[in-house]
């Protein structure tokens, strides 16, 4: 495979940078949350859009963001939302009013939503496919998973302080990735021909996008069978289905409806949705368990998923090694079904935590998990695409993580109510494992399929 250059070097850093900043972000607020809320005298319903603001602008907009660093330039989009990132941060740290804070929290999931999926691309159009983009891609999984495990730590520590610390830590990062972009990635190329921004696409697609998020997180609290979650959904479907009308009829749509016609693709994001929906579902058990009945602090529970963090930062620079030896599929394979008993441990909480039987394998195992699975379902969801849609690739992988965890989160949330006593908590360990046993078999589906049609079986 060779050496890397130098420039090589930097802009996988440039890139992991990125990603670490965004997990960093998301888990402070976790844990600061809190604090603001007793500052500001938030109710708790109140309090929650301080996380579910960002997540739902993440969510809604990272499509178009995928799609506008393909069309406008990966290096200018990435620069642009950082610069937005920064400055939202410096806001939100001096706010006074709640509803501030909370917008601040939204425009700052705004500018992620373009930083990712331009941070993404850039790397699958900088490393070729192959070896060298499987090593890269085991590197990057390795910033985003020690960003969001330090971010429980650091966070904790920083709201103790206090919480305002937690949105100002982000913005030198902001602007060190942001200068070291400008000066060290080379300048986007120049397009050939005139970029029509499809509109009528953009605003069906976002708008429905925002209402898809919103009614998938709300569902745990009005209720699946509801009006306003029927409702919702009906108007998602509506406008979604808007917007294909309308890819299908303009001259440049925002997105090529061909691209659906990849199985692999289409398989890594249902694979990603599901792997997700489950890891999610686990961590807040987790943080249910420990802390609502046992009085854990947040800092405690991040101690508890350390052993996840390493298992992603020792595998994941060897994961380039292992995806070339094995196979990219083997990798996966093994991944997912780490998982498993991952979550058949969860069936054994006591009325005590048990750290050395139960809750530090679980962590380990759920680490193993994601070290394999995560690269390995973003190789396989950005192999065969064109450099010109990799963006879009890239947003559709980070769609379906947070519409998979979304939901993954409402359905557990659902099935535990009111999570109180110990004997809530299997159905919901249940429903986790049902998640990771239905990644596995569509894998294994996929992969069956690739080997019927490439050797005629």
């Amino acid at each position: 495979m060779g050496r890397w250059s130098a420039r090589l070097w930097v802009a996988l850093l440039i890139c992991s940078g990125v990603i670490l900043l965004d997990g960093l972000d998301v888990s402070m607020i976790a844990v600061a949350i809190p604090e603001i809320q007793h500052e500001f005298g938030m109710s708790a319903g109140t309090a929650q859009w301080l996380a579910g603001a960002y997540i739902l602008a993440f969510g809604s907009f990272l499509l178009l963001g995928g799609r506008f660093a393909d069309l406008f330039g990966r290096r200018r989009v990435l620069v642009v939302a950082m610069g937005v990132f920064a400055v939202v941060s410096v806001v939100g740290a001096f706010a006074d009013d709640a509803v501030l804070v909370i917008v601040s929290r939204f425009v700052k999931g705004m500018a992620a939503a373009f930083t990712a999926p331009a941070a993404m691309s850039l790397l699958t159009t900088t490393f070729p496919e192959g070896p060298q983009r499987n090593k890269a891609f085991g590197i990057f999984n390795v910033f985003e998973a020690s960003g969001y495990s330090s971010g429980l730590l650091v966070g904790g520590l920083l709201a103790a302080i206090n919480w305002r610390a937690t949105f100002l830590l982000p913005v030198p990062i902001a602007v060190l990735l942001l200068v070291a972009a400008l000066r060290c990635l080379p300048p986007d190329p120049p397009r050939t021909e005139r970029v029509r921004l499809d509109l009528g696409g953009a605003a069906t697609l976002v708008t429905g996008m925002l209402l898809l998020v919103v009614t998938v997180s709300s569902a745990e609290h009005v209720g699946w069978a509801s009006g306003r979650t029927l409702g919702g959904f009906i108007g998602a479907a509506i406008l979604l289905v808007g917007f294909v009308l309308i890819e299908r009829s303009v001259q440049q749509p925002l997105i090529r409806l061909g691209l659906f016609r990849d199985r692999g693709l289409v398989a890594a994001n249902a694979s990603a949705a599901l792997l997700y929906g489950g890891a999610m579902g686990f961590q807040f058990l987790l943080a249910l368990y420990l802390q609502n009945l046992h009085g854990w602090q947040p800092w405690q529970m991040a101690l508890v998923l350390l052993p996840a963090g390493l298992m992603v930062v020792v595998i994941g620079p060897q994961l380039g090694t292992l995806m070339n030896r094995y196979g990219v599929n083997r990798v996966l394979l093994v991944g997912l079904t780490a998982f498993i008993p991952c979550y058949l441990l969860m069936l054994r909480i006591g009325d005590k935590p048990d750290l050395w039987t139960v809750l530090l394998p679980a962590s380990v195992l759920w680490g193993l998990g994601f070290a394999l699975s995560i690269s390995a379902l973003m190789v396989a969801g950005t192999s065969g695409v064109a450099d010109e849609e990799q963006g879009l690739a890239a947003g559709l992988l980070n769609s379906s993580l947070q519409v998979g965890g979304a939901t993954g989160l409402a359905i557990v949330t659902a099935t535990i109510v009111p999570a109180t006593n110990l004997s809530d908590f299997p159905p919901g360990v249940m429903v986790i494992l049902g998640f990771a046993v239905l990644t596995l078999l569509a894998q294994l589906i996929r992969q069956k399929g690739v080997r019927n049609v490439g050797g005629g079986a």
